[in-house]
């Protein structure tokens, strides 16, 4: 997840974060899994027929539904997975309920929408029974193995490909370069990995696990990387990101033997970087595409 500190602790908090990162995560997502995934449901046997069923999950304010629908071939029903009551609704009331489809270029494409408030961590193959799809986006650095390798087996039994979007991987470029820049990020990415409440999350390790899960079961995936690219154009987020990257690595940090890089500084020079407009960021992420056969 790009959002340094993950699980923001105000839902006023939470929402402003996913509108500032909504248009980054657009232009960063790949169009080329978007489109295998549409070419996925155009063969299967649905189409034509009833709507596809996709059941995003933590599905935020909606961002992935409105983003993918105009790359899916035909109607739709929206099944968004949160826990958080506030999200859901926010969601449900923004997700388009019309697309103009990119693959087949038809306008005003019924899209349908339900919510539910269950907890993704523990989805089985029972509860995406019917999917035509399942998707999520910034989520499988928030599981632990178990629960990525729990999420393809369900994936897998209820016969439905998946699109799993930005991933963080835990690589992170800035121009210009600071000679903190790698133990900032190393310690960024401890803080990924951290456990919580008995749970070692995966951090930068999402996509190689979700990858491996997959193929265990045998089936075939996908990979694209998939980064944010951050600069002069997107200052609000940039500064954010920055805040909550150093922020992150600094409370790792703290936890570890040793001397702590001296994030203060380096978050002042770095903010003044984004002040002046000479800061650019590339945040590595990756997209996985899961071709399950029904």
């Amino acid at each position: 997840m790009s959002q340094p500190t993950n699980a923001p602790g105000a839902d006023t908090f939470a929402e402003s974060w996913l509108a500032l990162r909504e248009p980054a995560d657009a232009r960063a997502r790949s169009r080329e899994l978007a489109a295998l995934t549409g070419s996925a449901l155009t063969g299967s046997a649905l189409t034509g027929s009833a709507p596809f069923v996709v059941h995003d999950l933590g599905c935020g304010t909606g961002s992935m539904s409105r983003w993918l629908a105009p790359h899916l071939p035909g109607p739709q029903h929206w099944v968004l997975h949160d826990r958080d009551p506030g999200l859901l609704a926010r969601a449900a009331s923004t997700v388009p309920r019309a697309a103009s489809t990119v693959p087949r270029g038809v306008d005003d494409v019924p899209v349908t929408v339900e919510t539910r408030r269950d907890d993704v961590t523990a989805l089985t193959a029972a509860d995406l029974s019917g999917a035509s799809l399942v998707t999520a986006s910034a989520l499988l650095d928030l599981l632990t193995d178990d629960e990525v390798r729990n999420l393809a087996t369900a994936c897998a039994t209820a016969g439905s490909p998946a699109l799993f979007t930005l991933s963080v991987t835990g690589h992170v470029e800035l121009t210009p370069a600071d000679p903190l820049d790698a133990a900032v990020e190393a310690a960024f990415n401890g803080h990924q990995r951290r456990t919580v409440a008995g749970r070692r999350l995966l951090g930068p390790d999402a996509v190689d696990a979700a990858a491996q899960a997959f193929t265990r079961l045998g089936v075939p995936i996908e990979i694209r990387e998939s980064p944010w690219l951050l600069g002069a154009d997107t200052p609000a987020l940039t500064a954010e990101w920055i805040r909550g990257w150093a922020g992150a690595a600094t409370e790792y940090a703290a936890t570890e033997p040793g001397p702590s890089p001296d994030t203060r500084a380096y978050l002042a020079r770095r903010l003044a970087e984004v002040a002046d407009g000479t800061l650019r960021v590339a945040v590595g992420h990756a997209d996985l595409f899961a071709a399950v056969h029904g």
